[in-house]
């Protein structure tokens, strides 16, 4: 019989079986809210093919996105309040119902409203693995295991086209959707069956108010960049209402934390330099790895000639060593219990990596891509976890919910601001690009498309070579924007405090920093 796992903090000893046990269990889920979008995203062509509604491909995509980062922030508060077991479960639930009804879909209309119920799921997902690993082990050990749930992002990154399209061309593409259930199902047996957390009830009610109003917000944000530049012209009538509505939701979302009982997202947290700092940090970072992410194949398959099949595996330089370095870091944060040098060093990799990559132009061979993608991915690596830890270790056990939650809303949302001004960054330049060698018309015709390397081909050659330099030219203006943004994340680590972390050895006294109160953590650490 396997032992449950206690809560750090508490009196019976946590064994080390059941916490390999548990964090298998969280893989699994962490593994299940990054896959699908990258395996969907393969399968896309194939659903349209048979479903029809290409005029809402986006909102395939949109509508998960969306109910993710709305709802990461409440399933945070709802764990805190009620119980993370719970609250992990549910989510686990709903995320495979959403998968289940995904893959009955009949219609294009039906496919993205299950997509929405996946992702409302997917963001307790990610949140939960985050907040259990914070309730488990000391900050001191936690750093090992969070670079661990690195590894399983950049897993997913690479394996998820090459998955998806081998499940598209074999099974069908339902089964892009009903993978997730095994999986799922795995991964709530042994949860069930092994982790014992505390229950709580709390006195208070949710603010549904708040929870309501940052709803809004989120919803404008995500649709503001999603849309701006693409569906509708920056300074239309759509964008500029939803840029309205986004500022006055936050205004009033903020004025309602502040009356709360038991707010969604206490303010209080953000009192914290190293916890804001944090969030900053965590914003930048998925500004920069998102827009890598969709950039660098596009690069790769339009002026190097590389298969748009294989396009996870041209990004594995980049995932690699962002998967080693945090692994690395991890570790070496557990046995000295110092981190402030890696969102440093994490800091200036990403500005040089970003800064090389602006580099690129049609002369540039993989193999120096690949190298400069590694200093990116470096870069990545010192940064992933640690700000996750940071944050975590900058806040009350009470409240480690609305911590994790935050810090991955920040960094879901730097994502969207990356994809959106880089993307309309890019666009433009390609545009003008092509207009200066080919003129406006020719121009508008060939370049209103992404081409991959079996269209390129066809092409007369004056136009190839006037594409490629324009997507050359447009990943440059992308990445240099890309290191801009970066120096702001290399700055802001350096006002990060030192707190010690609290766990294995002899446990750091609160506020043992500048007045920075520690996070109360095990007094026990794991059994190694």
């Amino acid at each position: 019989m396997v032992d449950k796992v206690k809560p750090a903090g508490t009196s019976e000893e946590v064994k080390p079986r059941s916490v390999r046990v548990v964090l298998m269990a969280l893989m699994i889920a962490m593994l299940l809210a990054m896959l699908d979008n990258m395996i969907i995203g393969t399968a896309m062509p194939t659903i349209v093919g048979e479903l029809g509604g290409l005029e809402h491909l986006s909102w395939v995509v949109t509508a998960y996105t969306l109910a993710t980062a709305a709802s990461t922030p409440i399933w945070g508060k709802i764990g805190d309040m009620y119980g993370r077991k719970g609250s992990f479960l549910t989510s686990i639930v709903i995320f495979l119902i959403g998968s289940a009804l995904s893959g009955m879909a009949q219609d294009m209309g039906q496919l993205i409203g299950f997509r929405a119920i996946q992702g409302l799921g997917a963001g307790g997902l990610m949140v939960g693995v985050m907040a259990i690993i914070g309730d488990l082990i000391p900050p001191r050990e936690r750093g090992k295991y969070q670079g661990m749930m690195a590894g399983v992002m950049a897993l997913a990154m690479i394996g998820g086209p090459l998955v998806g399209g081998t499940i598209t061309d074999h099974m069908g593409w339902r089964w892009s959707f009903y993978i997730n259930l095994p999986l799922g199902a795995v991964a709530l047996a042994m949860v069930t069956a092994v982790l014992h957390l505390p229950k709580k009830r709390a006195q208070g009610k949710i603010d549904y108010l708040g929870a309501a109003l940052l709803t809004v917000a989120i919803t404008s944000t995500v649709l503001v960049t999603t849309w701006g530049g693409t569906e509708y012209a920056w300074g239309s009538a759509e964008i500029l209402g939803l840029i309205v509505v986004g500022v006055l939701s936050t205004a009033a979302f903020l004025y309602v934390e502040t009356k709360a009982a038991e707010p969604v997202m206490p303010l209080h947290i953000f009192r914290s330099r190293n916890f804001t700092l944090m969030s900053v940090i965590g914003f930048l970072v998925g500004f920069a790895m998102f827009g890598g992410v969709l950039y660098l194949p596009l690069f790769q398959q339009s002026v190097q000639g590389a298969s748009a099949t294989n396009s996870g595996l041209l990004l594995l330089p980049m995932l690699l060593s962002m998967m080693v370095v945090s692994l690395i870091a991890g570790r070496v944060t557990t046995s000295s219990g110092k981190y402030k040098v890696f969102p440093i060093a994490g800091g200036a990799l990403m500005v040089v990596g970003m800064f090389l990559l602006a580099t690129m132009d049609t002369g540039t061979t993989r193999l120096v891509s690949g190298l400069y993608m590694a200093v990116l991915g470096a870069g990545l690596g010192f940064l992933m976890q640690i700000t996750m830890l940071v944050a975590q270790n900058s806040v009350e056990m009470k409240d480690m919910g609305v911590a994790s939650s935050s810090a991955t809303l920040f960094r879901t949302l730097g994502g969207s601001f990356g994809v959106a001004l880089m993307g309309s960054l890019f666009t433009t330049r390609v545009t003008d690009t092509m207009a200066e060698r080919l003129g406006p018309e020719a121009a508008g015709a060939a370049g209103s498309a992404q081409l991959d390397a079996a269209s390129l081909a066809k092409l007369p050659e004056a136009v190839r070579d006037a594409y490629q330099h324009a997507v050359a030219a447009g990943t440059h203006s992308a990445f240099l924007l890309g290191a801009a943004i970066a120096v702001l994340g290399f700055a802001a680590a350096w006002f990060v405090k030192e707190v010690p972390l609290r766990g294995a050895g002899p446990a750091a006294p609160a506020g043992a920093a500048d007045g920075e109160k520690a996070a109360p953590a095990a007094q026990e650490s794991l059994a190694h």
